[in-house]
């Protein structure tokens, strides 16, 4: 299912399959979405993940555009970097009916899970805790390939759910 009000995919192939000049295209949405404007979850700001920096880009950046469990060993994700632009107006868009948002408490911290109705994508936020005020990362974003996969995420939204 892709919502209506989505953008349109970044596609690989648009960068005629220069893997350097794709990255830099996703790159810049990513920057212009969470790096140059600052989004706002129910009303409270949006921080990033900056460190560590790898090759001028943010690590919320290549959360967002890669897969693995060690952060050196990360690789791209063409699927996550396709919906580069879907973070942003899927997190400005809650609450919505097309929305499912629940909480879940990961590595003992509050994070804020994001996904439209049939499950197909996920994207995550870390609450943090600031001097003067919490405030949310975005912490990663995928796509959910398989139907099992999908059918987990929606029971974990049953039981966790919170109001958008």
């Amino acid at each position: 299912m892709t919502l209506p009000w989505l953008p349109p995919l970044v596609l690989f192939e648009d960068c005629n399959g220069d893997w350097t000049q794709y990255i830099e295209v996703v790159y810049a949405y990513f920057k212009q979405d969470f790096v140059d404007s600052k989004p706002l979850f129910r009303g409270v700001r949006m921080g990033l993940k900056r460190l560590p920096i790898e090759q001028g880009k943010e690590a919320t950046f290549w959360h967002m555009t890669s897969e693995g469990k060690v952060e050196a060993d990360r690789t791209p994700d063409l699927r996550r970097c396709e919906r580069i632009r879907w973070p942003k107006p899927i997190v400005e868009r809650v609450p919505c009916d097309d929305l499912r948002v629940w909480a879940e408490l990961r590595r003992g911290e509050n994070r804020i899970a994001i996904a439209p109705s049939d499950f197909s994508y996920i994207f995550i936020l870390a609450e943090r805790r600031g001097q003067q005020s919490a405030y949310y990362i975005p912490w990663t974003a995928y796509y959910v390939k398989y139907e099992h996969d999908r059918r987990h995420y929606e029971a974990e939204w049953r039981k966790k759910r919170i109001n958008g």
